[in-house]
């Protein structure tokens, strides 16, 4: 089963829905960034910025993330299957954090340093040095929201036993990397590989394609077809997304030589694979993507764990003493080293992700 009609519109409501909390935090986000003085950058950010922006992404994160469950029981359903889920998505635990698992104002402060440099420059205005920060943060902004979204809806596929894998949704316009990719399916342990403002989503999927359909995509003819950046939106077949768009844009999205190389008969794919690959986050070095996030003294995994050891005898009752041994797993990290699906449940519960 490789989603049928009824499944596809499940997701494109899930876009749409999605995309709508994207962009309601970042016009919060706008609206915060303009209490921010180009006479006091650090004064205003610490007292004016970065509380309201920390709450309005933090509270947007979350709401995208709890969106998880029902909507994979929604495709589940479209498709008359029933929903065998493992436990439930905790949305709290994918807000406050940014994907590579730094705090949030960590990565917003980033934006200010951006204008503080502009502010620097002898041809640089005040009004156009505070819109050069606005502009990474407002990237920053839908990136992160967008992640915690995909990032709980990952952990719901994979804590769904009725779920085998899912299939990668893009929605023009895009990038020709998620075109060639939009389609294409995947087991339900492979992370989601996005760079900065994707807006692609996961949709789960019974039965991944074997022998009746060119293995790892969808039958084109489910596809809905797009009609370019002005006109309605679907799930983006590659060669119809490319067929749409106008010279021009194709040669943006594919470069001047990729555009010419698939109106000369290349395979989209080959031309957009021999160019620069995915952007991935990565928390701590190449191996293990952790974060720190709940683990300090004060988070949710900290005392979890902390209790866990105080049951277990390793600690006294008062947890004093208590230090935590390992590092807190990202989902993508927890897929990669699980040796089955029931291994990674027990992990995605271990690391607080399900409850």
């Amino acid at each position: 089963m490789t989603g049928s009609t009824e499944a596809q519109q499940v997701a494109a409501a899930q876009y749409v829905r999605q995309q709508q909390v994207v962009r309601r935090t970042a016009e919060q986000a706008q609206a915060v960034w303009r209490r921010l003085h180009p006479a006091d950058l650090e004064g205003t950010w610490q007292l004016l910025v970065a509380p309201g922006l920390m709450s309005a992404v933090t509270a947007g994160q979350q709401e995208a993330a709890s969106h998880a469950d029902s909507y994979v029981a929604a495709v589940l359903a479209a498709d008359g299957l029933e929903s065998d889920p493992s436990g439930r998505v905790a949305p709290a635990r994918f807000a406050g954090i940014a994907a590579d698992g730094r705090p949030l104002k960590s990565l917003f402060y980033e934006s200010v340093l951006e204008s503080r440099w502009l502010l620097e420059e002898a041809d640089v205005s005040d009004v156009e040095a505070m819109i050069g920060g606005l502009e990474k943060l407002l990237k920053a902004v839908a990136t992160e929201v967008a992640d915690a979204g995909r990032t709980a809806s990952g952990v719901s596929i994979a804590g769904n036993r009725t779920i085998n894998g899912y299939i990668r949704i893009a929605s023009a316009p895009c990038c020709a990397r998620c075109a060639i990719l939009s389609g294409k399916e995947y087991g339900w342990n492979t992370g989601f590989q996005r760079h900065p403002r994707c807006d692609c989503i996961h949709m789960p999927a019974k039965l991944i394609a074997r022998s009746s359909l060119r293995r790892g995509h969808l039958d084109r003819a489910e596809m809905f077809p797009t009609t370019g950046r002005g006109g309605p939106r679907g799930i983006v077949d590659a060669d119809k997304y490319f067929s749409s768009l106008s010279r021009a844009e194709q040669n943006r999205i594919f470069t001047n030589a990729g555009a010419q190389a698939i109106r000369d008969g290349a395979s989209i794919s080959s031309v957009v694979n021999a160019r620069r690959g995915m952007y991935t986050a990565s928390a701590y070095g190449r191996t293990v993507r952790a974060t720190r996030d709940s683990a300090t003294r004060r988070g949710a995994w900290f005392r979890q764990e902390r209790q866990r050891a105080i049951q277990r005898g390793l600690v006294p009752r008062s947890g004093q003493g208590f230090r935590l041994m390992a590092p807190r797993l990202r989902p993508e990290e927890i897929y990669r080293l699980a040796g089955s699906r029931s291994e990674a449940i027990a992990m995605l519960h271990r690391f607080g992700y399900m409850t």
